[in-house]
Parts: structure tokens; C-alpha cells; sequence
């Protein structure tokens, strides 16, 4: 029997956690999970890049676990753990950096990115973020990322880094790929069509959480934009009309066709509407479930506990592995 292959991802715990989160990374971990062996992480290391209130930070992180379970992750057959309770994660950190080059880094367009929105505070971390991130994924030998199109660039450089390492000093670790375990398209804001749906955006109704109660969901949609032309069609120059058809066909499983066909004649109210409800009808188990989990403190507290002893076992396999290879006298304890 072919053994399993293993899949690592994880979602920074700053904002919330988005429809577009939902539809390109929670809702497909929850359809991968019986199929490999998963590891899902809160990655609160990444966070920091950005200063964060530290009572804000530790509810947030909660908050996101309990919603990593409530979207369907099972966290005890999975490896379901906060980042920054496996320490071989920033150790192993460390010796890539040293295996990664200033010019390689300069290029990441994140990195430009985040610097234009925090010019006072344009930190050491937010310049080597994508070599925790090759940790996060190499500690496991990792075979499949789930990967987004603004993560392909640093899966690149993961990958990079550990054809570096390997050709040094031999097959230390597995080289990983990036998944798309099916075809799903780019949620974008419900304000500003031509940007990705973020948890970071100033204007609320730009972006839905997962969260949101019912009402809150259908007047965000109602307040959608969309364009002038009132035909509901896939083409482009209609980026809000897509979208809008994108999360339906998400939630839905139709394709952009069918749904197309599906509305053919009605208005761009009544499309909205029908959105509105097949998210709310998505995301209302969700909630209820988060709700429940989140007064359960101590099953919390087992959950996060065995998934960091198991990613900790795991991974400071790969870690001991790299020390030795690299010179470093072993560990006394």
C-alpha cells in the first residue's frame, strides 16, 4: 500500500479568517485530510512582522484554531499546532538563512509589498519571512504545499534553498511541490474587485469572515460591486460579476458556466441575494461550532498540546538531521 503523502499549511493569525481563506485554503484542507497526512498551523511566528497587541495576538490565535475545527479539520487524526510552540521551527530557521542569499530575498514581492504599507517599520523579519517559511515546510519533509499565487514565489525559494542544501551535503531534505487539489479561482474584495479579498482591508464590507452572521453577509453582498451592464456573464471587464460568480461556484461546486446559466435573465439584485444565502447557509454551522468550541477551554488546550509534541517529535528528526550535516556538536540532553 503507497504511504501517504504529507501535506503542511498554515494561516497567520492577524485579522480574521476570510471567505477567500475559507474557499482557498480551509475548505480544501478539510477535503485533503483523510487522503494524506496533514499538518495545519497557526504560524504566529509569521505575525510579528507587523507589531501586534500581545493580548490581541493570544486571543486571536485561539480564535483561529477553534475556527481551523469548526471549518471541519480534525485535530485529532491531524497535526493541528501553533507555530511557535515547536522551536525547531525558528532554529532551523536560522541555519537556512545562511543558506539563503540577500539578492534572492530582495526579489520577493511580498517583501516590497508589505514594505510600501509599514515604512516605519521595515524589520529584519519581514525581509528573511520566506526562509521561516521554507522551514515551516522542510522540517516535515513535506511533499505537497498548498499554495496560492502569492505564495508561489516563496515556495520557489523553499525550494531553491533545499536544492542548495541537498547538493552540499547529500539528501537531507524532500524537495516539495506546490497543490492545487482542485481548481478554484482567486476570491478578490467585495468593494474593490481587482484586489484579493483580505482580512487586512480598512473597509469592512470588502471582505466577508467566516464569522459573520447572516445578516451581516447579505448586506455586504447587497453593497457588492458590481458594473453597469446589468448581464450576469463570465467575461472580462466584469471582475465584480465574476467574483460574485467565483464564490458562488465555490460554495456550490457548479462551474462558472452553469451558474451563469443558472441566473440567465435575472438581475444583478437577485444575484447578490442568492450569493448572500449560500454563503450564510455555508458559514452558519461554522459559526455555531465555533461558538461551542471556544467555551471549551480544555479539549483547546489538548488539541494544541498533542499537536505541538507531535510536530516537535517530527520535525526535530529533520532538525538533529541538519546540525549534524552542517558540524554542530550533538545535543547533551
Amino acid at each position: 500500500m503507497e504511504e501517504k503523502k504529507t501535506i503542511f499549511s498554515g494561516i497567520q493569525p492577524t485579522g480574521c479568517i476570510t471567505l477567500g481563506n475559507y474557499l482557498g485554503a480551509l475548505k480544501n484542507w478539510v477535503d485533503l485530510q483523510n487522503d494524506y497526512n496533514c499538518i495545519f498551523s497557526v504560524v504566529d511566528l509569521h505575525s510579528i512582522t507587523v507589531r501586534q497587541n500581545p493580548a490581541e495576538l493570544r486571543k486571536r490565535c485561539m480564535d483561529f484554531l477553534c475556527q481551523y475545527l469548526a471549518a471541519g479539520i480534525n485535530g485529532e487524526d491531524n497535526i493541528v499546532f501553533f507555530q511557535s510552540h515547536a522551536s525547531t521551527h525558528a532554529e532551523l530557521s536560522w541555519i537556512l538563512n545562511c543558506f539563503t542569499y540577500m539578492g534572492e530575498l530582495s526579489r520577493m514581492t511580498q517583501f516590497k509589498d508589505k514594505s510600501a504599507k509599514h515604512e516605519d517599520n521595515i524589520n529584519a523579519g519581514l525581509f528573511t519571512y520566506p526562509v521561516l517559511m521554507a522551514a515551516d515546510i522542510l522540517l516535515y519533509q513535506t511533499d505537497l504545499v498548498p499554495v496560492g499565487v502569492d505564495q508561489k514565489q516563496h515556495l520557489e525559494l523553499c525550494r531553491d534553498i533545499a536544492n542548495r542544501f541537498n547538493n552540499i551535503y547529500g539528501d537531507v531534505f524532500t524537495i516539495p511541490e506546490g497543490f492545487i487539489p482542485k481548481e478554484g479561482a482567486r476570491i478578490m474584495s467585495l468593494q474593490d474587485p481587482t484586489s484579493k479579498m483580505s482580512k487586512s482591508d480598512p473597509n469592512v464590507n470588502g471582505f466577508i469572515s467566516i464569522l459573520d452572521d447572516t445578516d451581516t453577509i447579505m448586506r455586504k453582498f447587497k453593497k457588492a460591486v458590481t458594473d453597469s451592464e446589468g448581464e450576469i456573464a463570465y467575461r472580462e471587464g466584469k471582475s465584480g460579476i465574476n467574483n460574485l460568480i467565483n464564490i458562488y461556484s465555490g460554495i456550490t461546486g457548479k462551474t462558472p458556466d452553469e451558474v451563469v446559466a443558472e441566473f440567465a435573465g435575472k438581475g444583478y439584485g437577485d444575484f447578490k441575494m442568492a450569493v448572500g444565502e449560500v454563503v450564510a447557509d455555508e458559514l452558519k454551522p461554522i459559526r455555531e461550532k465555533y461558538d461551542d468550541l471556544r467555551k471549551n477551554k480544555d479539549y483547546l488546550e489538548t488539541i494544541y498540546k498533542t499537536g505541538a509534541e507531535r510536530a516537535y517529535r517530527i520535525s526535530n528528526k529533520t532538525l538533529s538531521k541538519v546540525k549534524r550535516k552542517v558540524g554542530f556538536v550533538d545535543r547533551p540532553f
